[in-house]
Parts: structure tokens; sequence; C-alpha cells
């Protein structure tokens, strides 16, 4: 296919699966939350919106393939989908980052920007699906707390937003620490990457590379924090040590499998 004809291919695709992204999240919150809320049972009503992302997710991803718009590669989803509840906590260089992993864990929960609970296309999924605000620091790990507790793992960024640079993570903060030293679940730490770059804090939707991008999702081995934090030290401090010692693990790993240039 020659090169114009691809690049515009993938534009109208990637225009296409926002618009389905868009339209479907809007009937999910008119539609699916409505019934959720008269569902009698609230464990196996988040069971079941759990299940109807995951698919969606999945099927929006492997259209995302099919049509040429991206490539996925995964090292490691054995651990995401163990059934055992963890604190998945991955760097967040791309818009894309938490499809994926909902796509690849069929039981998680996310933590979401407080700003989508008002977002037409989203406040229906996040409602329904009993994700976590971070509007609260307190409510925040009580909450997460909860849905580990009901055998969910957590999926959170904790830089809070986008990646800053494509060789920079902003600084971690520190609730995914207090809720596995309060929960004492293990943390899952996920390095992602996409190349070249796409959907990033800088660039725009229709901003389509020039070439199908390759997301890669690299599950490391999970991190006991009895590891990092012994259990007599002030749970400030403790949340202080977990906090520094994931970012340096993350970033490390970044570096070693080549996600992070040296020098740039």
């Amino acid at each position: 296919m020659p090169a114009r004809l691809d690049y515009g291919w993938r534009l109208f695709a990637t225009a296409l699966s926002f618009v389905v992204f868009g339209v479907c999240g809007l009937l999910f919150s008119l539609v699916a939350f409505p019934l959720a809320c008269v569902w009698p049972h609230r464990a196996s009503r988040q069971r079941a919106m759990s299940a109807i992302i995951h698919a969606f997710f999945r099927a929006l991803v492997a259209a995302l393939q099919r049509m040429g718009v991206m490539k996925l590669d995964v090292e490691g989803v054995q651990a995401l989908r163990s059934g055992t509840p963890a604190i998945v906590v991955a760097n967040h260089p791309t818009y894309l980052d938490v499809v994926v992993l909902l796509a690849l864990m069929p039981s998680a929960c996310c933590v979401v920007k407080n700003a989508h609970w008002s977002n037409p296309c989203l406040w229906g999924i996040v409602r329904a699906a009993e994700y976590v605000s971070n509007a609260d620091p307190q409510g925040f790990v009580e909450d997460c707390a909860r849905q580990l507790a009901n055998g969910y793992s957590m999926i959170i960024f904790p830089e809070g937003s986008r990646s800053p640079a494509p060789n920079r993570l902003h600084a971690f903060s520190r609730g995914f620490a207090h809720t596995a030293l309060e929960a004492g679940v293990p943390i899952q730490p996920v390095l992602m990457h996409c190349d070249p770059p796409a959907f990033t804090k800088q660039m725009r939707w229709y901003h389509v590379p020039e070439r199908p991008f390759r997301m890669t999702v690299n599950v490391l081995a999970p991190i006991g924090v009895e590891r990092l934090a012994p259990r007599e030290m002030p749970s400030a401090l403790a949340a202080r040590n977990v906090t520094r010692a994931i970012e340096a693990h993350i970033t490390q790993y970044l570096f070693d499998y080549g996600f992070f240039k040296t020098g740039n």
C-alpha cells in the first residue's frame, strides 16, 4: 500500500475508533448504568460490568490491530491473569495504556481522574464498574483496599497523568504505596512503551505516526511491600520508601529494556 494511502487509512481508522469509543461509552452510560442501579446484588453487578468493559476493550484493541493502526507485544501476561489481587503499577506514556491493560485483565479495577466522573462518555462506565476516584486521598486508599479485598486487582498510574516526555516520568504519588501497606497485597510493576510515540500528552488524536505504532507491555516480577518497608516503620515513612523504591525499579527497567535512552 502506498505510504500516503496507508497514512490516510490509519488516520480514518483512528478517528473511527474514537467515535466508536465515544458512542459506546455514551450508550453504556445511558443504558447499562441505569440497569446497574437496579441490579439487586452489588457483587454480581460489578463482576458483570467489569466483564462487559473487559470484552469491549479487548474488541477495541483487536480492531486497532486488525485495521493496521497498532501492534501489541505482551510479555508476562499470565501474572496479570493469575486471579491473585495485586496493585498493578505502570508508567503512563500514552492515552491507550489503560485500554490495553483492561483488555488484558479480566478482573481489574482502575483509579481514574476525578474529571472523568463528569465526562459524558465515561461517567456511566466509571460508576457502574465502581472505579476509584483520585479526588480524596483518604477515600482513595479505603476504596482501593475494598476492591482488593473483593478480589480485584487495582490498576494505578502513579504519575497521575501521561508522562511529560518520552524519556522522563512524573514523580510518583504515594497513594499506591499507602494502599499496598494497608491491604497487604503485592505490587505488580508493569512497563508500558509505545514506538513511535502516539497519543502522548503533547499529541492530539489526529497526530498519527508515519507507521503503525507498537505497544509493548512487559510485566515484571511482583514485589512484596514487606521487602521495602518493615512493619515497625511509621506509615508515612514506609509509604515514602515504597514509592521511591518502585519508581526507581520501574525507571531502571525502562532503561534496561531500551525504552528510555541514556543521554536523551
